[in-house]
C-alpha cells in the first residue's frame, strides 16, 4: 500500500511517496519517489518573522503541484506537516488557509517536540543493539531535534532553535549554543556507551561524498576531517568542483558543526546515517494509523 508525506521545512519542502509491504511479520518500507523544492522559507521567517509574498506564492504553487501528484498516485493516506519556519512566521495561518482553499490539503504546523517524536517514530534504533543508547540527531534549517533511545525506551525528545539557515543569517548566538550544550550534557549523563543516529539532507550528502554505506558507522574523526575539507572550498567551488546543489553548498559546513558539537557534548564517537527524515517519520505514523483503523484523507478541493 502507498502513503504520501509532505514536509514543509525551513530549507525545502518535500513530497515523499513510500510503499509499505506487509507480506511478512514486520512491515517493509520502500521509497517510491521524493520530490524536493528548495524554497527556503526560513530565509524570510527567521530574520523578519514573516514569509514574503514571493515565497508564499512559491509554496502555494508547489503544494498545487503536490496535489496533482497525490491525485495521480492515489495513496491510501497522506499527511502534511510544517516545521520551524512556519512556526516562526506571523502570517503562517493565512498561507495555510490559502493552501487549503486552493488544494484541499490540510497543513498542520507542529512544534519542535512533535517534530522530534515523528523522526523517532521511524524506530531505527529498535533495529539495533538493545544494550546500547542511541541519540537521534536531525539537523534542519530552523532547528535541531534530538531524541534519546536507551535500551529499548525513549528517554526524551527535544528541539533546539539551532539550524543551518538560522546560522547562515547570524541568528544563532552564544545563548542558544550554551542552552543546547548544558541541557544535553546534563540529560545524557549515565547513558553510555552512546551512538549517534544522524538524519537530514546534509549528513546524507556527506555520506555520499565519502562513498560510505549507510550501515557503516562514521567516526567523529572522519566527520571532523570532512568539515575541514568542505570548509577549505569556497561556496562557488563547493558547487562547481564538489557538485553540491547551491542550497546545500551554503549550509553544509554549518550543519557539520552542529553534528560535531552535539557528538562532543554527548560523548558520542561515531554516527550511523540511515536515509530517513521527517517525511519518513510521517509515513510510519500513517501506516500505524492505517493498521489501527484510523481515518484516511481524501483530496476534495481545487
Amino acid at each position: 500500500m502507498l502513503f504520501a508525506a509532505i514536509d514543509i521545512g525551513s530549507n525545502a519542502i518535500r513530497l515523499l511517496f513510500e510503499n509499505v509491504y506487509t507480506d511478512t511479520d514486520t512491515p517493509v518500507f520502500k521509497k517510491l519517489s521524493l520530490t524536493r523544492v528548495p524554497i527556503r522559507l526560513g530565509e524570510d521567517a527567521f530574520p523578519t518573522g514573516r514569509i514574503s509574498l514571493d515565497k508564499s506564492l512559491a509554496v502555494i504553487k508547489a503544494m498545487i503541484a503536490f496535489k496533482h501528484l497525490i491525485e495521480i498516485h492515489q495513496p491510501v493516506d497522506y499527511l502534511a506537516y510544517a516545521t520551524s519556519a512556519m512556526r516562526n512566521a506571523s502570517n503562517a495561518a493565512q498561507i495555510i488557509e490559502e493552501i487549503h482553499r486552493q488544494t484541499g490539503i490540510e497543513v498542520e504546523i507542529i512544534d519542535g517536540q512533535r517534530e522530534a517524536e515523528i523522526i523517532y517514530s521511524t524506530h531505527i534504533a529498535e533495529e539495533m543493539r538493545h544494550d546500547s543508547s542511541y541519540l537521534y540527531i536531525e539537523v534542519g534549517g530552523g532547528s535541531t531535534e534530538v531524541s534519546l533511545f536507551d535500551r529499548g525506551a525513549n528517554v526524551f525528545s527535544r528541539s533546539f532553535p539551532v539550524g543551518t539557515v538560522r546560522m547562515l543569517h547570524g541568528l544563532v548566538g552564544e545563548a542558544q549554543w550554551s542552552e543546547m550544550k548544558d541541557w544535553l550534557r546534563v540529560n545524557t549523563l549515565g547513558h553510555t556507551p552512546m551512538a549517534g543516529i544522524g538524519t537530514g539532507g546534509n549528513i546524507n550528502t556527506i555520506l555520499k561524498i565519502l562513498r560510505k554505506k549507510e550501515d557503516r558507522p562514521m567516526p567523529i574523526r572522519k566527520l571532523r576531517e570532512m568539515r575541514d575539507y568542505l570548509a577549505s572550498y569556497s561556496l562557488e567551488d563547493r558547487i562547481k568542483v564538489l557538485g553540491l546543489r547551491p542550497d546545500r553548498a551554503d549550509v553544509i559546513v554549518q550543519a557539520t558543526d552542529i553534528y560535531l558539537n552535539v557528538m562532543k557534548w554527548c560523548r558520542i564517537d561515531h554516527l550511523i546515517v540511515p536515509k530517513i527524515g521527517v517525511a519518513d517519520g510521517i509515513i510510519h505514523l500513517l501506516y500505524e494509523r492505517y493498521a489501527t483503523g484510523g481515518r484516511s484523507r481524501i483530496l476534495s478541493a481545487g
